[in-house]
């Protein structure tokens, strides 16, 4: 399982409208997440109706506030338009200079709407091979999980062992539906193996292998 982060300030119109267009459009093993900085109460009503044209409904979706944790799980990001408010999400991010359509008319909100779907369809066109391949993600969830075991393991174990150790036991989460305790998950077993003196990790625990 990947995931693609839709990144704008209010979590109200474009990066909604993505989101919804790119779970129609991609995969079902590439899931899509939206969030702001700033996130508005609800998306704009505008927004709702264009997306209803097109036989999409985004009426019962609430804007939602980026998180750490949202950032850490993102295989492949998105930001939109919104230059250097935009905020910074430690993974591959490409950047989509897209107008907000806040305030907009409808024939203009309908406008980018269609522009939103191009960008979509160029994403999964071009970068699908990508986003199930790349590793940025994970080499920053590592580099999460290194510092803490170093410095409780570093006097005893080499430093290659813990990083070789603990890229190992990660790597059963790369494609985990879930990733909400994953750098918990994986420092714990990452922990026992070093005690134990081997890296031997355990199976994925079910619970994350299902949505």
């Amino acid at each position: 399982m990947r995931h693609v982060l839709f990144v704008c300030n209010h979590n109200a119109g474009r990066s909604q409208m993505a989101q919804a267009f790119f779970e129609k459009h991609a995969p079902s093993d590439i899931r899509a997440e939206s969030a702001g900085t700033q996130p508005a109460k609800r998306i704009w009503p505008t927004v709702v109706e264009a997306m209803a044209e097109v036989g999409i409904d985004v009426a019962g979706r609430k804007p939602r506030k980026l998180t750490v944790e949202m950032q850490l799980h993102a295989d492949w990001a998105l930001t939109m338009g919104c230059g250097d408010a935009c905020p910074y999400v430690p993974t591959t991010v490409q950047a989509w200079d897209l107008p907000d359509p806040a305030d907009q008319p409808l024939e203009r909100v309908r406008e980018i709407r269609d522009e939103i779907e191009r960008h979509v369809l160029t994403l999964i066109d071009e970068h699908l091979v990508d986003i199930y391949t790349d590793r940025t993600a994970h080499q920053l969830r590592l580099q999460r999980l290194l510092p803490d075991l170093q410095h409780e393991f570093g006097a005893s174990h080499d430093a290659a062992l813990i990083r070789s150790c603990a890229d190992r036991i990660l790597g059963d989460y790369d494609e985990a539906a879930v990733r909400g305790h994953v750098l918990t998950l994986v420092h714990r077993r990452t922990r026992e193996c070093l005690i134990a003196g081997e890296c031997d990790a355990p199976a994925l625990p079910s619970s994350l292998t299902t949505a």
